[in-house]
């Protein structure tokens, strides 16, 4: 006896009638991917690189998620540039942004001869740049793929019903949004990824899974809350793409919104959301000043935190600079989007948009100059830069997402600088890729709390990857089984690459083996034949023993 699952959302199209709506087709493939997140994206490409067909959904029309639609530069650690944690393919696309500016922009002498380019020369990434070059890039690495249909790109789709029996999902339908001839289709695959940012596919799938915050009763660990808070979420933040042209004045029209957030106070600040003054990221409990350029007076500037294009390495004079607005102020943490009706969703996506063009509109007109002066009228929104009319990006960033109940639950122990002490790295036997980044909460939207605690690099076990009870649902993206205070740190770019593409290849594995994720997991002979797969395409397992090293020493004063 099937069972339907309907996301409380989303009514269900065929709820409404026994007969499927017009223009219904069925689509078949090896592997579906719902989401074409950079998880999303490179799960597609390790099921099509083992020979699978997949069909790949994506609500936009760009994947690549973070990197593109959403207009994240790649956040990554110091062993970065060494070639160390992060995947083989993470690295050559990497290489091959470079090779693209190199290729086709007027570069100086000695940008094009630096082996480290960094095209926008923003500090929050060795490698800021335009997200139009990551969709490239990402669309060149799967072009034999696309061009031979062995990938087969769904987009302004989204998924609307799972269908499950006996534990495993039977098909997904999911509604075109764009102009096409069928309004609906319903996708049937061996295996079901979910590559969206927020875990739909979670939901419409009965799967089980954790939103929000665990208590400490549930994970044991020292930051969580005393009482679990499923949607005490971390902020979204919409990003938008701004250049500066001295002597112009691009004022826009007030935002409906900007009264509102002008006046908004954060309870852990004293000053306005719209102000200089931001949590200081090395230590939430202060206040740090800021200012938009860089200056003589030493105050940070934002400007070229997130530039992602700097003429000054080019030969012609083609374009000002262009700066990424994804900072503390536009942070969006009045209310959550994920697992919660419709009518509190859109308001709060609406929001988070307000949010961001009233940042714009306040350093348009009021934000304090160093100078004593008032506001930069010379700010221009540069929707060309994202691909869309408004200058904001096509999404949100989502900072989270649901979580599966996995066979593995990576929690704040596994990873704290603090408490693994001189026991430094944990190695997992099951481990399926490794990566570095910070238990980084952005403030959450019921208690507005945020950290940043030192973690140590870490692995991905294959556990997290695993649910207790679903057969053919794999996460790809940051819905793998982890603590909220985990999923700080496993929540970057190079990491979700890193699990999409763990995830593909399991799904391959499994696949040809004849067996289960859960069969796979429970076989230490079947998880170092899938390990061996990993490692042939380039996945690293583990940390090297210099970096073992390097991490356990005391802090050069």
């Amino acid at each position: 006896m099937s069972q339907h699952h309907h996301s409380h959302t989303q009514q269900s199209i065929l709820q409404t009638t026994n007969q499927p709506p017009t223009g219904y087709r069925t689509l078949q493939a090896d592997v579906i991917v719902i989401g074409a997140s950079l998880g999303g994206t490179l799960g597609a490409l390790a099921a099509a690189r083992q020979g699978l067909k997949v069909i790949l959904t994506e609500p936009t029309d760009w994947i690549g998620g973070q990197l593109t639609s959403q207009a994240v530069p790649p956040d990554e650690h110091r062993w970065i540039e060494k070639g160390i944690g992060a995947p083989g393919t993470f690295i050559e696309f990497r290489e091959r942004v470079r090779e693209y500016y190199r290729l086709n922009y007027p570069l100086t002498e000695e940008a094009l001869e630096n082996p480290i380019l960094n095209p926008g020369n923003g500090w929050v990434s060795r490698l800021a740049h335009e997200p139009k070059i990551a969709l490239q890039v990402l669309e060149d690495m799967l072009a034999v793929y696309l061009n031979t249909g062995r990938i087969e790109v769904l987009y302004h789709t989204e998924p609307v019903e799972a269908v499950t029996a006996h534990d495993e999902i039977v098909s997904v339908t999911v509604r075109h949004t764009g102009d096409c001839d069928s309004r609906y289709s319903t996708l049937i695959g061996t295996y079901y990824l979910d590559g969206t940012d927020e875990g739909d596919l979670l939901e419409l799938s009965g799967t089980e899974y954790v939103s929000g915050a665990e208590s400490k009763s549930q994970t044991n660990e020292p930051h969580a809350l005393d009482e679990a808070e499923p949607l005490d979420m971390q902020s979204i933040t919409h990003v938008a793409a701004v250049d500066y042209i001295e002597g112009g004045d691009f004022t826009i029209d007030k935002p409906e919104q900007y009264e509102y957030w002008k006046a908004y106070k954060p309870s852990f600040s004293e000053y306005p959301i719209l102000s200089w003054y931001a949590t200081d990221a090395n230590d939430t409990s202060k206040l740090k000043e800021f200012t938009l350029f860089p200056n003589e007076q030493g105050v940070t500037s934002l400007w070229d935190y997130r530039r992602i294009v700097d003429p000054a390495i080019w030969t012609e004079q083609l374009s000002a600079e262009v700066s990424l607005l994804n900072w503390a102020m536009n942070d969006y943490y009045a209310g959550p989007v994920t697992g919660v009706p419709l009518q509190e969703r859109l308001p709060n996506l609406e929001s988070a948009r307000q949010l961001t063009l009233s940042l714009v509109y306040w350093l348009q007109t009021e934000a304090p100059r160093l100078d004593g002066g008032k506001g930069y009228p010379g700010i221009r929104l540069r929707g060309d830069i994202l691909g869309t009319e408004d200058g904001l990006a096509k999404s949100p960033y989502i900072r989270e997402s649901r979580r599966i109940k996995g066979m593995y639950t990576i929690n704040e122990h596994d990873v704290s600088k603090e408490l693994r002490g001189e026991q430094g790295i944990k190695r997992y036997e099951d481990s399926v890729g490794i990566g570095s980044y910070s238990l980084d909460l952005h403030p959450t939207v019921k208690t507005h709390r945020t950290f940043y605690i030192p973690n140590y690099p870490f692995e991905i076990p294959l556990g997290s990857l695993i649910p207790v009870r679903v057969k053919n649902l794999l996460p790809a993206c940051k819905n793998i089984s982890m603590t909220q205070i985990a999923g700080g740190c496993y929540r970057l770019h190079p990491v979700e690459w890193n699990i999409g593409e763990a995830a593909g290849y399991l799904a391959a594995y499994a696949i040809a083996n004849e067996l289960t994720p859960q069969e796979v997991y429970a076989s230490s002979e079947h998880v170092s034949r899938y390990q061996e797969l990993l490692t042939h395409r380039g996945v690293q397992l583990h940390w090297p023993e210099e970096v073992e090293k390097e991490v356990l020493q005391p802090p050069q004063s």
